[in-house]
């Protein structure tokens, strides 16, 4: 199994703890001051005093090991010691082997850096879609604030350089949903990309995680569906089982945690699953 195959084992797991400790019904956060835009004021944004390059990347390097820690070292030595002219391209290649070693927060800081000063669209939208990657890979409540607002503002400006990106409006729509705009926004913005693209497995993916944190099971099946027909993942199946769980069809839930199982041969997930079908059929 390689590494990417690791952490998305992390990401489903993390993924299910804020989908299940979050209230059912509350979409919505209240007494949330926002501007015109959905996005939160200065007034609301999480201090970014604690959230930075450096301590995420301190984190990051604990989790990958000393050997791919002296490629990034060697980098951010470089870095260090560029002109202003250089660095962009120092940065990047430090967001591209973050993204390398499966470590969203710090290669989303160096994309957002990136975007900055070369204002392009790719960056922007890397940048959001490692700051929704680092949120989900979190239980810390003021690094997923951060990351949730960071995403907005990265995809937002992914818009205005591409306003018909369905990418950034699947991205922005999930960051809305978690919390950096209002909810409801974020489940138009989605509403609107599977309606121009009914196969988009982002949006629907998440779509369906939305209906599970809303108790809307029957609506959720329905996307975790319309995302294995387009293509058929481990993760999709995982939820699936999880909303014939909840919805106490069993034999469904069983054959979708097998499926799951079969697409992840890892013996650790494995035996999981294992514990999830027993648990059903006792």
């Amino acid at each position: 199994m390689n590494k990417k195959q690791i952490v998305i084992i992390i990401a489903v797991i993390a993924v299910c703890g804020y989908l299940y400790h979050l209230d059912p019904k509350g979409l919505v956060k209240p007494k949330a001051t926002r501007t015109n835009s959905g996005v939160a004021s200065d007034s609301d944004k999480p201090a970014a005093a604690n959230i930075t390059i450096a301590s995420v990347s301190s984190t990051a390097k604990a989790a990958i090991g000393a050997a791919l820690t002296a490629k990034i070292n060697d980098l951010e030595g470089q870095l260090k010691n560029a002109p202003e002219n250089s660095k962009p391209a120092l940065q990047k290649q430090l967001a591209v082997q973050w993204d390398d070693d499966n470590q969203p927060a710090p290669a989303a800081f160096y994309y957002q850096a990136v975007g900055r000063k070369e204002n392009k669209y790719d960056d922007w939208l890397n940048a959001g879609n490692r700051f929704n990657e680092a949120y989900k890979l979190t239980q810390d409540t003021a690094a997923q604030a951060f990351y949730t607002t960071s995403a907005a503002e990265s995809f937002q400006n992914a818009l205005k350089l591409n306003a018909e990106s369905l990418a950034a409006k699947t991205g922005l729509g999930i960051a809305y949903v978690n919390g950096a705009g209002m909810p409801m926004q974020g489940i138009a913005l989605l509403l609107e990309v599977v309606k121009k693209d009914p196969k988009n497995i982002d949006a629907n993916l998440n779509l369906g995680l939305f209906s599970m944190k809303s108790g809307q099971y029957p609506k959720a099946v329905d996307r975790f569906k319309a995302v294995i027909a387009a293509k058929p993942g481990f993760e999709a199946y995982y939820y699936l089982a999880e909303t014939y769980k909840e919805l106490g069809k069993k034999p469904e839930a069983i054959a979708a945690y097998q499926k799951s199982k079969e697409m992840m041969p890892d013996p650790v997930f494995g035996q999981r699953i294992d514990e999830y079908i027993k648990e059903l059929k006792n």
